[in-house]
């Protein structure tokens, strides 16, 4: 890498780091260009080389983070012997993420992420698919076994991950909810839902 390219990726990583302080601190109003330059200290041609908008670099940390996810969820799976035990790892995987990481998670479980979503669904479901070739062998070889029942693939990653994202979101807005009651509760209320025998 050459010398320019390294200082190019500094850059980058200031105002990305940059951005979620702002966005954690202030909230989605406050996450404007000028708030992430004056807590970057990077000036405003560069944000605009680099991310072309503020949107552009939203969209770039909401990658960055949905890529670290997904990773830390394939991860989980990878290390699971049988489907249950995989859905049991999954959902702990990702709530421990939300726990670990809430601000990122509160970024990734906004209104702003779902309008990204809706507004460039196609580029960001390019990128999720990208990444999610690992979760997506894991499925398909469990229901090549006979574990997980022949479903569609949007339909299993609706019953796989639709309760752990609702639970999450409630408890990144309302706090009302005891995420590791969660972990224990939701695994098996899952996996009767995704299993071929329905047990």
């Amino acid at each position: 890498m050459s010398p320019k390219q390294h200082r190019g990726e500094v850059t980058s990583d200031l105002l990305l780091d940059a951005a979620l302080r702002v966005y954690a601190d202030a909230g989605e109003q406050g996450l404007t260009v000028s708030a992430v330059t004056r807590a970057s200290g990077v000036s405003l041609g560069s944000l605009y080389h680099h991310f072309g908008s503020i949107d552009g670099l939203v969209n770039a940390l909401l990658t960055r983070w949905l890529g670290r996810l997904l990773g830390e969820l394939a991860d989980a799976v990878g290390d699971s012997h049988d489907a249950r035990t995989g859905v049991r790892a999954l959902v702990r995987a990702y709530l421990g993420f939300v726990q670990a990481h809430p601000d990122v998670s509160r970024l990734l479980h906004s209104s702003r992420a779902d309008q990204v979503g809706m507004e460039q669904g196609r580029e960001l479901r390019d990128v999720q698919e990208a990444r999610m070739p690992p979760l997506t062998s894991w499925v398909l070889r469990h229901v090549e076994r006979g574990e997980i029942a022949p479903l569609s693939p949007a339909l299993l990653e609706s019953l796989l991950l639709g309760p752990v994202v609702g639970v999450s979101r409630r408890w990144l807005t309302l706090g009302d909810v005891d995420l590791d009651e969660a972990a224990r509760i939701l695994p098996e209320r899952i996996w009767r839902s995704i299993s071929a025998d329905g047990a």
